[in-house]
């Protein structure tokens, strides 16, 4: 009798178990094929050139004593902004520093004495610029061929674009820029050069471009690794559709519509500039239409190319 039991509750088990399968499959199904009913906007396509980069000085300046000899006092910091002409270091050349510590030696009157009898030199900027490098501090002695500080002109963007992309970039376009470090800050630059040679890289022909950003941000740091979209075309203001509405038969290019009375139709459609988000609409569509959007029927709009030098997962994207 037990026997009999346990085989009932197995079966009862095994039917609740094998229902809820059915039902979940099902549901899923039905989520998955839910048709969903969008009308066009307006709004803006931008098609953009992808590629890497690293923050840069675009002028790296390092500055040497004209003598050698003891630093004395170091009037800037890494981070300062500094001018032509400013003074960035006070030193003492071998034979000063010599002197000034015997008199230093004799008491205060003879090195009060000597410090206005024998000057220090200064050390200028040469550029307008900022302090990014400081490799001395006061009482370090120095050699005329060592560098005591780097200067930079401004941080730039060096990005490198292959060959099949480089016929999209001129100079003066617009760039935007993204940070590794910080993902969320979104930087807006201008294509400011463009290499006239090339060189090679993994087999891979590629071209230096200098992109220079509209501001510069206290976090930015040389050496800092970004992604670079250079804008190759835009359409701003005009009727717009999500990409994976758009159906293909050939050539021909159409999407679905509701009608009168939900009666669902084709319709052709002349596709502008798309960068497989969103489409430009430019005939066939208008912002009163209803335009069908299945979740089941997805397609994707295949790229015209990928830079290499993009990672793999924002190639994708």
């Amino acid at each position: 009798m037990i026997k009999y039991r346990y085989i009932t509750v197995s079966a009862v088990l095994l039917a609740a178990v094998l229902s809820a399968i059915f039902g979940f499959n099902r549901l899923n199904n039905k989520s998955r094929n839910e048709t969903v009913f969008i009308n066009p906007v307006i709004d803006d396509v931008v098609l953009t050139v992808a590629t890497t980069g690293v923050i840069k000085p675009q002028n790296r300046l390092q500055v040497k004593p004209s003598i050698g000899g003891r630093i004395e006092q170091v009037m800037v910091k890494e981070g300062s902004s500094v001018k032509s002409g400013d003074i960035l270091v006070w030193m003492s050349s071998t034979e000063r520093a010599a002197l000034m510590d015997a008199a230093r030696s004799q008491g205060l009157d003879a090195l009060s004495y000597w410090e206005q009898v024998y000057k220090k030199t200064p050390i200028v900027s040469p550029i307008d610029g900022e302090v990014i490098v400081r490799s001395v501090e006061p009482g370090q002695t120095v050699t005329a061929s060592e560098a005591i500080l780097v200067l930079s002109d401004r941080l730039i963007v060096s990005a490198q674009f292959d060959e099949t992309d480089i016929g999209k970039v001129k100079i003066g376009q617009r760039a935007f820029i993204t940070l590794d470090a910080y993902p969320d800050i979104r930087l807006n630059g201008t294509v400011d050069h463009i290499a006239y040679e090339s060189s090679l890289d993994s087999n891979v022909t590629i071209y230096d471009v200098d992109i220079v950003p509209d501001t510069i941000p206290d976090i930015l740091r040389s050496g800092m690794s970004v992604t670079v979209e250079v804008v190759d075309k835009t359409a701003e203001n005009v009727i717009t559709v999500p990409s994976n509405v758009l159906r293909y038969e050939g050539k021909r290019q159409f999407v679905l519509v509701k009608g009168a009375y939900g009666k669902i139709s084709e319709r052709d459609v002349k596709v502008g500039l798309n960068d497989n988000k969103n489409a430009q609409i430019i005939s066939g569509l208008s912002t009163d239409d209803i335009v069908v959007m299945q979740n089941a029927y997805l397609p994707q709009k295949k790229s015209a190319g990928t830079n290499p030098f993009m990672p793999f997962d924002r190639r994708q994207r």
